[in-house]
């Protein structure tokens, strides 16, 4: 505007009626919030923590915390600073029958349908070991996840006993079709139980969807940055993550709240209130172990 008054010689009156602009916008000074500097420094901690987050889930974290924000502000600061938002998961297909019918058992209530999966790594000395992780497609919290060098259908059956000690005979569990899921004892075992088994047709991963994401947000927040140098370093570490996992970690199909949050008993008086921060996964002081 000032630069239209001071090229042509008109008044501001005439600037603004033309252009279709206030006049009040020409005497209002941009200000910063004060809490501005606080917030950015909110969010870089909070990106520094969990740096597969994107705003959305950053603005969770902040309002646990205790900052009254939208995501509309969050994104702003996000892309001023320039952070980088993580790429999204590409799109599969589903798998269709010849009558168009699509194979797809949902889960319709918790202990419904489990699924279970094996993913794999190495600890520094290069030696391989494997992870069964088991989720509930419903709640989508993380029931087990057992770590050992080596997992058969002996494993598989005894991580499903304890769990279903603990909780219940689900309804359907879903897997993959791997040789350790095929074989008869498990298959036996599950129908005996009064379980039923869903395995997923061979190569189709997005059949089993679920534990196939959790299994990719496993590996991108925690195995792809952490160095395992024991078995035993790595099932700690493996099981502070999975409770952080059910019990902080904003999950966005969830509205952005955790898959099994801890139930906190109603304090007496408002000054034993715990304060509200934000959550993180705990760390292990000493990462030496025998």
């Amino acid at each position: 505007m000032d630069h239209v008054t001071k090229e042509l010689g008109v008044s501001e009156r005439r600037a603004c009626r033309v252009l279709g602009q206030y006049r009040s916008t020409q005497r209002k000074v941009p200000t910063t919030p004060d809490d501005e500097a606080a917030l950015v420094a909110d969010i870089i901690e909070l990106v520094r923590q969990f740096g597969r987050f994107g705003y959305r889930r950053i603005t969770e974290q902040l309002k646990t915390a205790g900052w009254t924000v939208n995501h509309k502000r969050v994104e702003r600061i996000w892309r001023r600073e320039g952070l980088k938002v993580p790429a999204k998961q590409p799109k599969r297909g589903r798998l269709w029958l010849n009558d168009g019918s699509c194979i797809r058992l949902r889960a319709e209530r918790p202990d419904h349908v489990w699924s279970y999966d094996f993913v794999a790594d190495r600890t520094h000395d290069g030696k391989a070991y494997r992870m069964l992780c088991i989720i509930d497609e419903f709640t989508r919290e993380c029931l087990a996840i057992k770590v050992a060098r080596r997992l058969n259908s002996t494993d598989v059956i005894s991580v499903l006993c304890d769990l279903f000690i603990a909780r219940d005979i689900p309804g359907h569990i879903r897997s993959d079709n791997g040789p350790e899921f095929i074989a008869s004892a498990v298959r036996g075992w599950i129908d005996a139980v009064g379980a039923k088994a869903a395995y997923i047709e061979p190569g189709s991963p997005w059949e089993n969807g679920y534990v196939e994401s959790f299994n990719g947000r496993f590996r991108d927040e925690l195995l792809n940055g952490e160095i395992f140098y024991t078995l035993a370093e790595a099932k700690i570490v493996i099981e502070q993550w999975r409770k952080y996992y059910n019990t902080a970690r904003p999950h966005s199909s969830l509205g952005y709240r955790p898959p099994a949050p801890e139930v906190v008993s109603w304090p007496a008086s408002p000054d034993s209130w715990p304060v509200a921060r934000p959550a993180r996964m705990p760390l292990v002081e000493n990462r030496s172990l025998n």
